[in-house]
């Protein structure tokens, strides 16, 4: 059974964002082939989709590297985001399936129940499930592989501090499924931009100070995101 390259890539990327892979340590596709189990083939495809999403870049002498991106280019990717999100909310507004409202309504609940009970430990990952839903209902697939690679690379360049108000914020995401749900796109794109704007300011920079240099071979912790099935032919 051949494991296919986006498995791979969605393994080493997970490790990117994750930390497990430093910026600037070099990505070989020998140790990366061992590492989750399958050949050179799946790890080379994965590699050149990663570096044309931005998570690497070849580099002279020293082959695949993780990216080490600059302040500026990680303040665009939330500027990017003020542009798009609300223009998914709005989309959402005008193709939205009962399928999609019912997940976005349930994660309404949980997570103010959550909050109601001061349970703040899913908030985060509920969170980053309205918005993944919210963007499927969109029914554009390029703007959903766009809102897609904008949340891996925000995850991988940013810490997010917990909101000091999460009942405001999970009343925002209320209020916002509430406008999808009328078919209200304007008042759709008013209440995301709102909220992009309000979750921006909790963003901080990921220090990345780093000994060495991007010819270093990867510090690698240990990862959650194994591809390794037993019995894979090589």
């Amino acid at each position: 059974m051949r494991i296919p390259a986006h498995s791979v890539c969605t393994a080493i990327r997970d490790d990117i964002v994750s930390g497990v892979f430093e910026r600037g340590s070099r990505l070989t596709e020998e140790v990366l082939a061992r590492r989750y189990g399958v050949s050179r083939v799946p790890v080379r495809e994965a590699l050149r989709t990663l570096e044309s999403e931005g998570f690497v870049v070849t580099r002279r002498h020293a082959g695949a590297c993780v990216a080490e991106p600059t302040e500026q280019e990680a303040a665009d990717l939330l500027e990017i985001r003020m542009l798009l999100e609300p223009l998914g909310a709005a989309r959402a507004a005008q193709r939205r399936t009962e399928a999609h409202l019912k997940v976005l309504r349930g994660l309404v609940r949980l997570g103010q129940e959550r909050v109601r009970r001061g349970e703040g430990e899913d908030l985060r990952s509920l969170g980053g499930w309205f918005h993944e839903t919210l963007a499927q209902a969109s029914g554009s697939p390029a703007l959903i592989a766009l809102l897609t690679q904008l949340r891996h690379k925000i995850a991988w360049m940013y810490a997010v501090e917990q909101p000091a108000r999460p009942a405001d914020s999970w009343a925002e995401h209320g209020a916002l499924v509430d406008a999808v749900a009328r078919g209200d796109a304007e008042r759709a794109r008013v209440l995301a931009t709102l909220h992009t704007e309000r979750a921006t300011a909790a963003h901080r920079l990921r220090r990345t100070d780093r000994p060495g240099h991007a010819a270093d071979p990867p510090r690698v912790r240990t990862s959650q995101h194994a591809v390794n099935i037993a019995g894979v032919r090589h």
